[in-house]
């Protein structure tokens, strides 16, 4: 197992309204921990989308938004119409871009990844049934700064590990995090429904 597996529950998560009134966020975790909006290198977080409007700029910060619940949504990204429909998606745009979103029938609920330019990159991948994950730093990693893996349970029940399991629930997630060796630390997977693996690099320096 890594030598960290922080387990975040959705229950108790704390949701932030949007300053347009157009929904809430809520963080499931950040990089630093703690780290405010000026100071993050990444940022994972669920947001309920309830109603259409433009999103606030965030300039340096690349963004992947994927749908997890509801009907879907169009981005328009710089003038340019982008149409997501369904759920378990995942869509890259820069956070400084002129964003409007509107809703395709009804509110949704996104994962946001955001990843600060030069400090931080990110793979989202939707999982059915199993596989496995591995936190530490990958073969092409360099010197950079921490490499984790995030497992945000989106449908059904995941669970991690191959002895004892830990359990998520939807919405729950689970933060791996291992010393920076060479070697990958496997752990098992598995899921009744679908699960997001976010890979993460970077952090202190640049990935």
């Amino acid at each position: 197992m890594p030598t960290d597996v922080r387990i975040l529950r959705a229950r108790g998560r704390r949701a932030a309204p949007w300053s347009n009134g157009g929904g809430v966020t809520r963080e499931i975790a950040a990089h630093p921990p703690g780290a405010g909006w000026d100071a993050f290198a990444w940022r994972v977080s669920l947001a309920d989308v309830t109603g259409d409007g433009p999103y606030s700029p965030l300039p340096g910060v690349r963004r992947i938004l994927t749908v997890v619940d509801g009907a879907g949504l169009e981005l328009t990204v710089d003038g340019t119409a982008h149409h997501l429909p369904g759920r378990y998606r995942p869509f890259s745009f820069p956070g400084g871009a002129d964003t409007d979103c509107r809703l395709l029938s009804g509110p949704v609920v996104n994962l946001n990844v955001m990843l600060r330019d030069g400090r931080a990159a990110a793979t989202v991948e939707m999982v059915r049934a199993g596989r496995t994950v591995a936190s530490g730093r990958p073969p092409d990693h360099g010197a950079g700064g921490p490499h984790a893996v995030m497992v945000v349970a989106l449908e059904g029940r995941t669970e991690l590990g191959t002895g004892p399991a830990a359990t998520l629930e939807r919405f729950d997630a689970a933060l791996l995090t291992a010393p920076l060796t060479d070697a990958q630390i496997p752990v098992g997977l598995r899921t009744d429904g679908v699960a997001a693996v976010i890979s993460l690099s970077g952090g202190e320096g640049a990935p």
